[in-house]
This record gives structure tokens, C-alpha cells and sequence, in this order.
């Protein structure tokens, strides 16, 4: 499949943060495009800006014509109306993956950077040390990069830098020279049933690199994962890994540490982003790097330059005193680094509000999740956040509020937003840090209090 020869490109969810980054790479290459997505936001608006027609809703005259591809995310099943009029007029449809596989082809080293933590963070990081290296590199992530104002970049044809998602074994459809594989947790539980089927899915994609792999050592049973690879494996992390830090300090909750590559001192790191989970990711995108050449100066000076994604520790501003940060955290290891990093920043309380993202990630993951809140001083509940599923009627917030309090801990459910900016206004006060959670709208909680 050559994807330059289709001019008249369709994306069904084309809002969705990495559909709207291939829209606007293939509008840049002079394809025509337009998408369909069932809210207006700030990225639709966007897309419709730099030219992109989007369409509120999906419905089978969205298909026009002149259409010639259709790309569709794993969330859109072969009943939606426009995948169904496409089949009709016999129009090609691809997968968003398999779209991300084809674009990798065309690139001398495509780098994927996959784990169930910490992609959109490292993938930015790795990007802002290729700009700062001047290689000029195409790049595609899972947030809003400052420096570069969007989700993605046009560059040259040497290096693409993705961020390379496990749902589904949607990963397995890419074509990756290298990669990083920076932990393997439990998640999306509704398709991955045990961890051997994660291992299993983990497995098959390191095998399809052709280049070199970089792994966090301390990944449990690594072992799998690396079963019948027979390219270049660098590791980082644990006490025998090529890669390891010494001397960490934490100011502000900003990390200072030496990586070290094979027992001697590579360089001094000074990081711009909070947390021990970022020194650790800042890890692999240097030992990514190094095998790549860079310069020492232009790896320091892209991780000091990143200062974080939206959405990743985003900083919105301040109400009533207390400082208001937005994180898409959804996952209990996640929440535990995020809240652990603002523990570390000298706030005299944290104040949590957390959206529960998924039914079946809430119930599989419960127990995880109530240690994981735990470690703020006070948690607002948020109705779950279900995206593509249907409510089973055996989990709700109010379980997490409840066992939360039977732990210990201040818990509230407010269950709606408007409830959630109401005890907040009454609730926060100066030297407080503020923090929403989650990986559905619950940013929107923030944003009011800031925006009245």
C-alpha cells in the first residue's frame, strides 16, 4: 500500500487525539481530508482551521464521492454508518495502526516508544532531543507539545518518533526500526485477560524490530518478552541494566541525577518535569540517543527543555490560592507516580478529583486504585468515565469513596462536575495543590473554577 496515492482521505473520530495528529500529517502532504467525530472541541476546531472539514456525527453521507480511503480507530466497529457506506461503494478502509504501520515505511528509522505508562511523556522527550539535535524529525504523541503547539510534526525522512499504543495488539500493525518498552502492568483488562496474553502481545512486537530494543530491565518476567529476539538489547533501570542513575536529588520535586552506561558516568541530567517516574523515562530516551549519536549537549539540552505535555502535570493556574494542575493519569501506577511526584513539591495539602476511567479498568483494578488515592490528603469521586463501554451495574465511585474512607482517608463522592466545583470552592484554600485525575473531561472541573 502506497499511502500517497490516496488525495482524498476520510478519518472516523477524527477528534481523537492520535487520528487528528495522521489528519493533519497527510493534509500537510496534500491529501484533502475531512473526519467525523461525535463532539465539537477545541481539536475539531482546530482541524477545521488549518483546513480539515469535520463533521458532527457520523452518518453515511459523510462519505462523499470523491472519498478514496477511510481510516477508522479501533472504538469504530464495521456497524458504524460510514464504515458501512464505504463497504457499499467499495472504498478501502485501514485501521488507524495499520495507517501509522504504512507511514512508518517511509522513514529511514521509525522509533516506537510503547509501554502501558509514560509513551506520551518519553515520546515528547525523545522529540524535543531530536529538534534540539537538528535532525528534524516527524513526530506523533499522545498530547499537545508545547514547543511544537500540537499532537504532532512534519520533518524530514530519517526519523519518526511514535507513540506506540497496546489496545488491541494495535502495535503489532507497525513497523518499527527500534523501540522503547518502558513497563508492562495490567490493563485494558476488557481485552487483555491475563498477563500472559500481555506478555504474549509484548513479545510479538519487539520481535517485528529490525533495528535495536531498549527495555526497562526491571519489567517482571523481561524474560518473556524478549523470547526469541536476536537484535541488540540495551537495558536501563535495575541494578544490572547497561543504564542506571546515581546520585538523584530532587528539588522542587525536579530530578537531578548522572546516568551511567555500563558502570561509567555518561552525563548530569537536570529535568523540568516532577517525579522519580521521569528520571526514569529521561533514562531511555539517553539511551535511545546515544545509539543514534547525539551529542551529549543537545540530550541535555531537549530534556531540560521539556516541560511536559498537556494533560501530563499540566499546570492551569491558580484558584483561591491553591495551585490547579491537570494529569491523565487513569491507571493505579500512574496515579500512585502522580501523586507521589506532587507529594515531593512542598504543598501543605493535596486535593485530588478522579474520574474513574472504564468500568472494567475500575472493578479489575479496585483494590490498586484505593492504595494509589490513598496517597492524597483529600479525594473528590467522579462518576465513572465508560467511553466505549455499557455500565455492568457492579462497580461505581461510590465504592471507591466508600472503601477509601473505611481506609482512613477524607473521601467525597460528588459524582457530577458541577457538584465537584462546588465543594471545591468551598474546600480550597492557599498552599493547597489541586489536581484532577483521569483520563476522561475531568480537566473541565479545573477549568470552571479558573474560568469564574
Amino acid at each position: 500500500m502506497n499511502i500517497k496515492e490516496y488525495k482524498n482521505v476520510h478519518f472516523i473520530g477524527i477528534g481523537g487525539i492520535s487520528m487528528s495528529a495522521l489528519a493533519e500529517i497527510l493534509n500537510h502532504r496534500g491529501a484533502y481530508v475531512a473526519g467525523s467525530d461525535f463532539q465539537v472541541t477545541d481539536m475539531t476546531r482546530h482541524l477545521q482551521s488549518v483546513g480539515i472539514k469535520v463533521y458532527k456525527g457520523h452518518a453515511a453521507e459523510n462519505i462523499t464521492d470523491n472519498t478514496d480511503l477511510v481510516v477508522y480507530n479501533v472504538a469504530i466497529g464495521e456497524d458504524n454508518p460510514e464504515r458501512q457506506e464505504a463497504a457499499r461503494r467499495g472504498i478501502r478502509q485501514i485501521g488507524r495502526a495499520a495507517l501509522i504501520g504504512e507511514l512508518m515505511k517511509e522513514y529511514k528509522y521509525s522509533v516506537s516508544v510503547a509501554g502501558t505508562h509514560g509513551k506520551t511523556t518519553t515520546s515528547s522527550m525523545a522529540a524535543e532531543v531530536f529538534m534540539a539535535a537538528e535532525t528534524d524529525p516527524t513526530v506523533s504523541i499522545g498530547g499537545i507539545l508545547p514547543s511544537i503547539h500540537s499532537n504532532y510534526r512534519l520533518g524530514a525522512d530519517d526519523y519518526i518518533i511514535l507513540e506506540t499504543c497496546e489496545y488491541k495488539d494495535s502495535f503489532l500493525k507497525f513497523n518499527p526500526y527500534c523501540a522503547i518498552v518502558l513497563n508492562i502492568d495490567r490493563d485494558h483488562t476488557d481485552y487483555f485477560k491475563t498477563m500472559e496474553q500481555m506478555h504474549s502481545s509484548f513479545n510479538k512486537f519487539v520481535n517485528k524490530l529490525s533495528g535495536f530494543l531498549i527495555i526497562n530491565s526491571e519489567i517482571p518476567h523481561i524474560e518473556k518478552v524478549l523470547e526469541g529476539f536476536d537484535k541488540k538489547v540495551i537495558t536501563y533501570g535495575g541494578k544490572d541494566a547497561d543504564w542506571q542513575v546515581e546520585n538523584v536529588s530532587m528539588e522542587k520535586g525536579l530530578g537531578r541525577y548522572d546516568a551511567y552506561y555500563k558502570g561509567e558516568k555518561f552525563m548530569s541530567v537536570s529535568l523540568s518535569v516532577p517525579g522519580l517516574h521521569n528520571i526514569s523515562n529521561s533514562l531511555s530516551v539517553i539511551a535511545l540517543c546515544k545509539e543514534f549519536g547525539l551529542s551529549k549537549d543537545a540530550i541535555a539540552e531537549g530534556l531540560k527543555n521539556f516541560k511536559g505535555t498537556g494533560r501530563r502535570f499540566e499546570r492551569k493556574g491558580s484558584f483561591n490560592g491553591a495551585e490547579v494542575v491537570d494529569d491523565y493519569a487513569h491507571h493505579p501506577t500512574e496515579i500512585k507516580a502522580t501523586l507521589k511526584a506532587a507529594g515531593e513539591m512542598g504543598f501543605d495539602r493535596i486535593v485530588a478529583a478522579f474520574q474513574p476511567h472504564t468500568y472494567t479498568r475500575t472493578r479489575d483494578l479496585f483494590g490498586e486504585f484505593v492504595n494509589a488515592l490513598s496517597l492524597a490528603d483529600k479525594v473528590y469521586l467522579l462518576d465513572i468515565y465508560a467511553a466505549r463501554e455499557r455500565d455492568p451495574g457492579n462497580v461505581h465511585s461510590r465504592d471507591l469513596a466508600e472503601e477509601l474512607k473505611k481506609a482512613g482517608k477524607n473521601a467525597v463522592y460528588s459524582g457530577s462536575f458541577e457538584k465537584c466545583e462546588e465543594d471545591l470552592r468551598k474546600d480550597l484554600k492557599p498552599g493547597d495543590l489541586f489536581i484532577t485525575i483521569g483520563a476522561g473531561p475531568v480537566n473541565k472541573v479545573g477549568e470552571a473554577l479558573l474560568n469564574k
